[in-house]
């Protein structure tokens, strides 16, 4: 039996490596981190995002890798009515929410928006349905 524990990291794969640093760091607070002499990734608290553009992915790849299909949901720390205050002053729209969402381990307050390749972000707060602080 295998067991898995945790998720290291993730690769997207975007139209333009510089838009996608300024949007998750702008909007989301993450760090941008270059690695490997000239590998890009988003850092945010035990996890990464590693990205590709679009015709310059590296082996191996996704079969199908292309841009603005990817679904993401962060957990956040900060109240989300702080989260949307600061997305309204970054110029960022929340397209729904917030909403209440089941999550990995139970329910979440969930609002979306979307990163500049058109993949879909769910920022969300434990809820406090379910006895959890947030």
């Amino acid at each position: 039996m295998i067991a898995i524990d945790h998720l290291d990291h993730l690769v997207l794969t975007v139209a333009s490596i510089e838009r996608t640093c300024d949007f998750y760091a702008r909007a989301l607070g993450m760090t941008v981190e270059t690695f490997a002499e000239d590998r890009v990734a988003l850092r945010f608290g035990r996890q990464k995002i590693n990205l590709h553009k679009v015709g310059h992915e590296f082996e191996p790849k996704a079969r199908f890798a292309v841009a603005g299909s990817a679904d993401l949901c962060f957990l956040a720390s900060t109240p989300l009515e702080d989260v949307e205050a600061h997305l309204e002053r970054a110029g960022v729209d929340v397209e729904l929410g917030p909403v209440l969402r089941t999550g990995a381990m139970g329910a979440i307050l969930s609002i979306y928006l979307r990163d500049p390749d058109g993949n879909l972000i769910e920022i969300s707060n434990a809820s406090r349905a379910s006895g959890a602080a947030g």
